[in-house]
């Protein structure tokens, strides 16, 4: 793959989402500041209800809109509190990203945002009648449409505020038990009949359709759908690398084969004792490829580094230590990828 071919995902570094704090422009800054590559529009759950993966996603939905149950969210009528807060936060994201890219004299580029996937969110949102909206194939397409098409406008309006390309992360954490059918149901003791593997694919083909933009696939659920997404319209996979068995070895070697790319979660989440220098993060990246036959050149031309999953539930010092680790790996695949020894 050419230089001019190359994926916005492939040998950057980058986030999966969620950040510490509840200060966007802190955050903001951030971003822009550690991930020259791919720096993304940070998710601060701490600040409550509306700010986390669900809720957010009530500010970017067309024509649809939630509000709090004693147990998550539900399908509304009219915007409700929720909905209402989503979408402050939302624009105050926005403007302080726009804030941060323009104090750093930041022009063109590209950026990504991330969203709760159509599958997920259906997983976890209520309908009316308290059943998980994935109960309902109607309220699914619904969902999926609303979804799409918000994440689209979201799209086209970041780009307009920060003259760069714009990619989107799709996050499917559920996907797994949505096609095994193991999504809880009403009283939490039932299970969701699972979802053909035909039935997600389209749905999660046309919501990639409709957004228009790269799109990339994220689950950090054990044993990932692999074989699915390597048939989805997504152009990259971005996964847990300590989730990855010996079982999954043969479906990642095709997903590289099909020409997508692999976001690889290699930095904790949770910062060890004692914090490690790059070369140990790197290791688990380099013994996949290994392992799997590919040229050590694929760790530069199709694969990105970012944490395991979302950083919210860290402290902001190791949040900057992760990003920058990420960085330092991706700077050794560019630089050194054939070269690479690791100590036994």
């Amino acid at each position: 793959m050419s230089e001019t071919q190359r994926s916005p995902f492939a040998g950057v570094a980058t986030g999966v989402g969620s950040w510490p704090g509840t200060d966007p422009r802190e955050a903001a800054a951030t971003m822009v500041g550690e991930l020259p590559d791919l720096p993304y529009l940070p998710e601060l759950p701490a600040r409550g209800v509306g700010a986390d993966m669900v809720g957010r996603a009530s500010a970017l939905l067309v024509e649809m809109q939630f509000d709090t149950t004693t147990r998550g969210y539900r399908i509304a009528q009219r915007p409700g509190a929720a909905s209402r807060r989503a979408l402050d936060f939302l624009r105050e994201d926005m403007d302080a990203i726009e804030e941060a890219w323009e104090t750093a004299g930041r022009t063109g580029g590209t950026v990504k945002v991330q969203s709760i996937g159509a599958l997920t969110l259906a997983s976890e949102v209520e309908l009316a009648n308290g059943h998980v909206a994935l109960t309902d194939p109607g309220a699914v397409r619904d969902l999926a449409g609303s979804l799409a098409e918000g994440l689209g406008n979201h799209a086209a309006e970041l780009r307009r505020r920060l003259g760069a390309d714009v990619v989107v992360q799709l996050d499917e954490p559920s996907l797994g038990a949505v096609l095994t059918g193991t999504v809880s149901g009403v009283t939490g003791m039932d299970r969701v009949r699972a979802l053909p593997a035909p039935d997600a694919l389209d749905l999660l083909d046309a919501v990639i359709a409709t957004i228009g933009v790269p799109v990339a696939v994220h689950t950090c659920a054990e044993n990932p759908p692999l074989e699915l997404l390597r048939r989805s319209a997504a152009v990259a996979v971005s996964l847990d690398v300590a989730k990855l068995t010996a079982r999954n070895l043969d479906d990642l070697g095709e997903l590289l084969d099909s020409g997508k790319v692999l976001l690889l979660g290699l930095v904790p989440t949770e910062e060890p004792a004692p914090r490690p220098a790059w070369r140990e993060i790197a290791e688990p990246a380099v013994t996949v490829i290994d392992r799997l036959g590919f040229p050590r050149a694929m760790l530069r031309e199709r694969v990105g580094v970012t944490p395991a999953c979302g950083l919210a539930g860290t402290s902001l010092d190791w949040g900057r230590a992760a990003l920058k680790l990420c960085g330092d790996v991706t700077s050794a695949f560019e630089q050194e990828a054939e070269t690479l020894t690791f100590s036994s």
